[in-house]
């Protein structure tokens, strides 16, 4: 069962360290000049989260929630710019993506901040959690990778903090997904768009 974690209507008051607020503001480039390459395929051509508020949300969580771990995952991480935010305020960070031209880019992003992140190429559902879907076009689902968990020698539940920005559509299979697989006590981290980060986390 998963429980609601409110996140303070002040959150985007809480502060952004200068050297955060440029290093993002970089990225944002590099996903804008990406993004205007209209050659890329669909899936290719991904929307990029607030960078800020997922910050302001992650450091939040860091300094006011308690925690069973330190291990962060990212499900699609694209450019990265997320799992080196996670790096920054602490945590053990994990990217995973499927797309490899996704995942070049991450690794730009990763050398520019230098920052520790290990990036996967491979699919961040856990195995035969796709029969948790009900809609068998999500775009999570049929990822021609190998699952990031058997190259990690992992599972899910080996991670305190999951983050993820899911297409329209896909939060409650993410959220099932989570449910099923996280350990007792974990949190997942969602932005569902503008102004909308959600946290849970996993009951028993």
């Amino acid at each position: 069962m998963l429980e609601r974690v409110e996140l303070p209507s002040s959150l985007e008051k809480f502060p952004i360290p200068g050297e955060i607020e440029s290093w993002i503001a970089d990225a944002q480039r590099r996903i804008e000049a990406f993004q205007d390459c209209w050659e890329k395929s669909q899936i290719e051509q991904f929307v990029a989260a607030d960078h800020a508020l997922v910050y302001q949300a992650l450091a939040w969580l860091r300094q006011t929630q308690s925690l069973i771990g330190n291990r962060f995952i990212e499900w699609g991480c694209g450019f990265a710019v997320v799992s080196a935010v996670a790096s920054q305020i602490g945590f053990d960070v994990i990217g995973v993506e499927a797309e490899q031209q996704l995942l070049d880019q991450a690794h730009k992003t990763i050398a520019s901040w230098r920052t520790s992140v290990q990036l996967i190429n491979g699919n961040f559902l856990p195995a035969g959690s796709e029969v948790l879907s009900d809609d068998p076009t999500l775009p999570s689902l049929g990822h021609d990778a190998p699952n990031a968990y058997q190259l990690l020698d992992m599972d899910l539940d080996d991670f305190a903090i999951v983050y993820a920005y899911p297409w329209p559509g896909e939060d409650d299979f993410h959220e099932a997904v989570f449910d099923r697989y996280a350990a007792r006590g974990a949190l997942l981290v969602l932005f569902c768009g503008p102004n909308d980060v959600r946290v849970w986390r996993k009951r028993s």
